[in-house]
């Protein structure tokens, strides 16, 4: 239960009652002339912790945050397993933030991070209580602690039949030592983990009571609207302020640098005063930047040699040696995230303090931006974290914060900022266009014995942890340096290709552009062994759970027996986010020549599953989000303006283009891999190599949709 953070700083087990009375059980990270006093108070700032009221209620308050992947239900899961409580009396309290709060465990929510970072530190929460608990009513009752045992929050003892509740030991059991190593249950023995179980907070998210970002009330408040300058670097030239002014319930126009904010009673008239205003701008130093110069200067980057991100063996030697030589070059356009919930954040900033509403995935960055942007100390800010409807990598970025709080400096009182759809989409920070050259080395038999992949595009690592990064950006490679192959003599390197476009992480990071181009190119190098994929990819991968996975994919899609007529299958395996996927795609194609995917089959290895309907939700969505990213999702320039505006030209997959779903599970005992990305990163490839399959056309420069149109 010891866990080192500097040579000076120790992560702690510590139990003390709450106010109000209860049992406080979390991990305190602190310097260790402080341990004394914080074991004597009955207050204390946990890392993540376990509160027991003396109502027998339990909350669980985590750093973790609720964007639609059904951590609010498996971090209690894992909770209510170990503390041997009802799912039902659990609770989760969304904390603020709080930068060192928790310690080593941050608040981020994102990477697939939240189960795999939260399952020691919950479940050994959650035994220690339970162990302590189970202590306080031996010691009451004069027994041994071994004739003890806990059951649905409470203590019995097996000889005489005595029951305690949880609630009634809470003040006792908080005077005892903690337990340096709980005993955490064996895995076979589990009731909740593992089984499916019904969402926590479905029926909130049913009924309308979940309360995201987007739907903050409180007196006084007024709705902004905003515009931005549609080109990077623009600034606000001229604005119509009678105008905007002169429309019923507009209140006050804000002028910024480089927006326009129009404030009013409600959303109907910002809107209408924004477009009274009519914002004019001056477009600068960008006015001219265009999709073709974009790529042009990051193809020509794909010809410079790379920073090293990774090496094996002798390439240069292997790859003169080989009977014959492969090479391609891929292209991933720039992405949105169009959340389903618009970017919004509303603030209240007064002279000594600043509160902040919003929906975030970083909540303790927020807060220092919100102090760094409103001139305050960070103690005097405030933030109120809610649910998020979709993140996706959109709110892991603070700039809503920072625009909300430079419009609220000018209004008195509290004011919700909302960005449009259209200005949500083209003010977005978007995936990195990304330019892959890769080739290998095949040996008579078809077999690679040389492999060279080189990765152009923006540095995401390099923006926001610029000491971090030494030449190559780690996430990008990701996936790349390491792949589920056997890749004799390799090497991959990063060059890093800045443009005008702010970039940042989308739903699947690195390993989303990584997985499409390895995917796609070990499909071709099947292609030119004349290889069945499956088993070219057999043949390569060097793990048995890749293997696995891989095997149970092709069996339940039928993959020995030739598809129906008209349909063709495609093929992708992954091993990113500590879980090994497959996918097959089976497709048709339409009268005007795109594919519609009609089954997708996955089969799956994340380690110890805590709730497998949301690991089925998990993919299902995955799924379809990767098949609208590869198939229609682009973001294009002209005249330094983003050209797309909704999802009328920012196509995501209809209802009625749904495929049906098959998700498959491979029972395991190790340690949980994540899940909100591995079904993204693995449907476009799979998506490819079905089009590959059907039409012969090799698809390396998405959108799938586009590249079909433009060969056709």
């Amino acid at each position: 239960m010891v866990a080192t953070t500097s040579p000076s700083r120790r992560t702690f087990l510590t139990a003390s009652l709450a106010a109000g009375g209860g049992l406080l059980v979390g991990f305190q990270v602190l310097p260790k002339p402080a341990r004394a006093a914080a074991a004597a108070s009955t207050a204390f700032s946990p890392n993540a912790f376990v509160r027991i009221g003396a109502d027998g209620k339990v909350t669980v308050v985590l750093p973790k945050t609720e964007m639609g992947q059904g951590v609010y239900t498996a971090i209690p899961m894992m909770l209510a397993e170990e503390l041997e409580v009802d799912l039902a009396t659990v609770t989760i309290e969304i904390p603020p933030g709080e930068p060192g709060r928790f310690g080593k465990l941050g608040q981020e929510t994102g990477g697939s991070t939240s189960v795999r970072e939260t399952w020691e530190p919950v479940r050994n929460a959650g035994a220690a209580a339970r162990m302590m608990l189970i202590a306080a009513a031996a010691q009451k009752w004069g027994v041994a602690v071994e004739s003890c045992s806990a059951q649905a929050g409470q203590v019995v003892h097996g000889t005489s039949g005595r029951k305690a509740a949880y609630g009634t030991l809470v003040a006792a059991a908080a005077l005892l030592p903690v337990p340096a190593k709980p005993q955490l249950k064996d895995a076979a023995t589990y009731r909740l983990i593992g089984k499916p179980t019904r969402r926590l907070d479905a029926s909130a998210k049913v009924n309308g009571s979940a309360v995201y970002g987007i739907d903050v009330k409180m007196p006084g408040l007024k709705i902004a609207t905003l515009a931005a300058s549609p080109v990077p670097g623009g600034k606000l030239r001229a604005v119509n302020e009678a105008a905007a002014l002169a429309v019923p319930g507009v209140r006050q126009v804000v002028r910024l640098p480089d927006a326009v904010a129009v404030v009013a009673d409600h959303t109907w008239a910002a809107k209408q005063g924004l477009a009274a205003a009519d914002p004019q701008w001056d477009d600068g130093a960008n006015a001219n930047l265009n999709q073709a110069g974009i790529v042009a200067e990051l193809l020509a980057a794909s010809q410079r040699e790379g920073a090293e991100a990774g090496k094996q063996g002798d390439v240069e030697t292997a790859m003169r040696g080989a009977a014959r030589k492969v090479e391609a070059v891929y292209e991933q356009p720039y992405l949105a995230h169009a959340t389903m919930e618009p970017t919004n954040c509303t603030v209240h900033v007064r002279a000594d303090s600043c509160e902040v509403w919003l929906g975030s995935q970083v909540p303790d960055t927020a807060k220092g931006a919100a102090a760094k942007a409103a001139g305050l100390p960070p103690e005097k800010v405030t933030i109120h974290n809610f649910l998020m409807g979709g993140g996706f990598g959109r709110r892991l970025e603070v700039d809503m914060v920072e625009r909300a709080i430079a419009i609220g400096k000018s209004v008195n009182g509290p004011v919700k900022v909302i960005w449009s759809r259209e200005e949500d989409i083209q003010h977005d920070l978007f995936r990195p266009y990304y330019v892959d050259r890769i080739a290998a080395g095949l040996d008579p038999a078809g077999q690679p014995v040389a492999w060279t992949h080189r990765i152009a595009g923006s540095s995401i690592m390099a923006r926001l942890y610029p000491k971090y990064y030494k030449g190559v950006d780690a996430d990008a490679v990701e996936s790349a340096v390491t792949t589920p192959y056997r890749l004799p003599n390799n090497l991959v390197q990063f060059v890093r290709q800045e443009s005008p476009v702010t970039t940042s992480w989308w739903r699947g990071v690195g390993p989303l552009r990584s997985v499409f181009v390895v995917e796609s190119f070990i499909d071709e190098l099947a292609a030119a062994a004349k290889a069945d994929p499956v088993a070219y990819r057999l043949g390569l991968a060097q793990d048995d759970r890749a293997k696995a996975v891989l095997s149970l994919a092709a069996e339940k899609a039928g993959w020995a027996q030739p598809p129906k007529p008209g349909r063709s299958r495609g093929v992708s395996l992954l091993h990113a986010w500590d879980t090994y996927m497959a996918q097959v795609m089976e497709i048709e194609i339409d009268p005007d020549g795109l594919p519609v995917v009609r089954r997708v089959t996955v089969a799956l290895d994340c380690g110890q599953v805590i709730n497998p309907d949301g690991v089925r939700a998990q993919v299902e969505g995955g799924v379809i989000f990767g098949i609208s990213g590869a198939l229609h999702g682009e973001i294009t320039f002209a005249n330094g303006r983003v050209e797309q505006s909704n999802f009328h030209d920012y196509r995501v997959l209809r209802m009625s283009e749904a495929p049906q779903i098959e998700t498959h599970i491979i029972q395991s005992t190790a340690a949980p891999g994540g899940m909100g990305e591995p079904p993204t990163a693995g449907a476009g490839p799979a998506l490819a190599n079905a089009v590959f399959a059907a039409t012969g056309v090799r698809v390396r420069k998405l959108p799938i949709a586009k590249a079909l149109k433009v060969k056709a």
